[in-house]
């Protein structure tokens, strides 16, 4: 297993995180999973015994229950704080009450609360906001997050699903005050959605920020179940959640390829889906889920395959989507300062 630092921190982490979405199954996260405690723990006993230290969270899955999976599997395989780096996010709604919902100071406050007794902790090691909140300004949430850090509940923080210009603009408020920055990007990236190549990846770059990819799958369409033949899997979670969402014609013509490649070298389409998310430059560590101690092991073995440069091609030419405005603007116009590069 492969280590990587967080963005521009001292904390590594595995180039595979594991994330518990699946665990529970409460309330409108059943189509996404059922597991309980006993097949959670099994399944991260397998991630601790392959060198996997980076765990992922939020206090919405399944309504708190996967929290609560996670701390007691961890109390139940001796786990210490310093085995696993677990991370967590708030900012969807956790009740019905007007203010149960949204990254004011008031919430902020409250869910780290109930995410340390849920997860069993003392400390969080990384801290997102799981969206926007239009609500909110952006001042008054970094203000929140800095009460955290600076009790001691929490240790680094990340941001999910927010454009490029609000985390710049979320990082320079936190600068202009001396508090704590976002180090870590969460955010949807895999063959079949690579939109944030355009601003995001640029950004952590630039920044030298943490990118941590979700849904490396495609929520499962990547998972080499379906193709132009197969719609319905029977078994996939996208089945019945049919998110993200994607091209699917252009997804089956990716799916073709990774077939053809996974074939090569004897591997599943699964693997080289997730070899290729992994290998994009700026990458730190992608998110897996897994409903089984099989997919698991399959997924994780994407650690041990090697992608050759024509194979990086065929699934880059596959993929391929078209650059919005102003980005092909720029690329046009830096072609003579960087003439071998995408501009920049």
């Amino acid at each position: 297993m492969n280590y990587h630092n967080l963005g521009n921190t001292g904390l590594l982490v595995s180039e595979i995180c594991f994330g518990a979405m699946t665990f529970g199954g409460r309330g409108r996260w059943t189509a996404i999973g059922q597991q309980p405690l006993d097949e959670a723990q099994a399944l991260l006993k397998i991630c601790l015994d392959a060198g996997i230290n980076f765990f992922d969270n939020a206090n919405a899955y399944s309504e708190g229950l996967a929290e609560e999976i996670m701390g007691e599997a961890f109390q139940n395989l001796g786990t210490s704080p310093y085995e696993a780096v677990v991370a967590t996010k708030l900012r969807i709604r956790m009740g019905k009450g007007a203010n149960q919902v949204g990254l004011s100071r008031a919430h902020i406050h409250e869910s780290v609360h109930d995410s340390l007794r849920r997860l069993k902790r003392e400390h969080i090691d990384l801290l997102y906001i799981h969206g926007v909140d239009h609500l909110t300004p952006l001042e008054e949430t970094l203000r929140g997050l800095e009460d955290m850090v600076r009790s001691g509940k929490v240790r680094y923080l990340g941001i999910c699903n927010h454009p490029a210009w609000m985390v710049a603009k979320a990082n320079g408020i936190a600068d202009k005050h001396g508090w704590t920055k976002f180090v870590a990007l969460q955010y949807y990236y895999s063959l079949a959605g690579r939109d944030i190549e355009h601003t995001i990846l640029p950004l952590a770059r630039s920044e030298e920020l943490a990118v941590l990819p979700w849904s490396p799958l495609a929520g499962g369409f990547l998972s080499g179940k379906y193709d132009r033949n197969t719609p319905k899997a029977g078994d996939s979670r996208r089945d019945d959640f049919d998110f993200p969402p994607v091209d699917r014609e252009q997804a089956y013509d990716i799916i073709d390829a990774m077939k053809e490649i996974a074939g090569r070298h004897g591997v599943s389409v699964a693997q080289v889906a997730l070899r290729w998310v992994m290998d994009q430059p700026g990458v730190t560590s992608t998110i897996i889920g897994a409903k089984n101690e099989q997919q698991l092991n399959d997924n994780i073995a994407a650690t041990q395959l090697s992608l050759t440069e024509e194979d990086r091609e065929r699934l880059n030419e596959a993929s391929a989507i078209r650059k919005p405005y102003p980005q092909w603007m720029v690329d046009f116009q830096g072609a003579d300062r960087f003439p071998e590069s995408d501009g920049f």
